[in-house]
């Protein structure tokens, strides 16, 4: 297997940029990162998104673990269980192009959604759902943030840092699991997991010091606006590439 290392550069970039989102916010790695690897090579994704994703769940899990709503997490883990299965079933069986546009309109789906100005609270019911969502869109695309980061979108900003690493660090490594089991797991997709991670570390030590600035709501509508720049051009290569 040949590494083309420029390409590793600018995916490496890409991830850096992803955790110190993801750092900073609580959610964001996959927004970022997926339909940008995916516009560099479909091959970065899902495997190495999720690979990276299991090791910034952990880190910043135990960066603010006090913070962390376990109920919450047990619930959208719960509906995850199903949303992976359903989400293997489409990377194995979907078309290269097919697959495509699906993570693309996961991702539009995802920023629409987290635009919507209702309230809702993260009880049990809306918990489930989301999980069910986030453990579709999360094996499909590498991408199980948003659905549950909109229910606790109210909170304080450790409650849902917290919260969502603990989500995505046992949701992620299901998806993994879950992939592995339907024969989509290889050792190219988790060698390219592992190059990423020391450009993951770089973005979230530097997220520490503009954790206090997001906590202000400064930087979400920016990520959001992103996600769905890259989401349309990641669609747009689907359709017409």
């Amino acid at each position: 297997m040949t590494i083309v290392w420029t390409e590793l550069l600018v995916a490496g970039l890409v991830v850096a940029v992803g955790a110190l989102v993801q750092g900073a916010v609580g959610f964001g790695m996959a927004l970022v990162a997926t339909p940008l690897l995916a516009l560099i090579d479909p091959s970065w994704v899902p495997v190495p998104v999720l690979v990276v994703a299991t090791a910034i769940g952990f880190a910043g899990w135990w960066r603010e673990r006090d913070g962390t709503d376990w109920p919450g997490v047990g619930w959208a883990l719960l509906g995850r269980l199903p949303g992976t299965a359903l989400g293997t079933y489409l990377v194995v069986t979907l078309s290269p192009r097919v697959f495509t546009v699906t993570v693309a309109l996961i991702v539009l789906v995802c920023v629409l959604v987290s635009f919507a100005p209702v309230r809702v609270r993260p009880a049990p019911p809306a918990l489930l759902g989301a999980g069910v969502v986030a453990g579709v869109s999360g094996t499909a695309a590498a991408i199980g943030g948003p659905p549950v980061a909109l229910l606790y979108q109210h909170e304080s900003g450790p409650r849902i840092r917290a919260t969502l690493a603990a989500f995505f660090l046992v949701g992620t490594a299901v998806s993994l699991a879950g992939l592995g089991l339907g024969g989509a797991v290889d050792a190219a997709g988790l060698l390219h997991g592992l190059l990423l991670l020391p450009f993951l570390l770089v973005g979230f030590l530097a997220s520490g010091p503009a954790r206090p600035l997001v906590d202000r709501g400064a930087t979400r509508p920016a990520v959001l606006g992103l996600s769905a720049l890259a989401a349309l051009g990641l669609l747009a290569q689907g359709l017409f590439g």
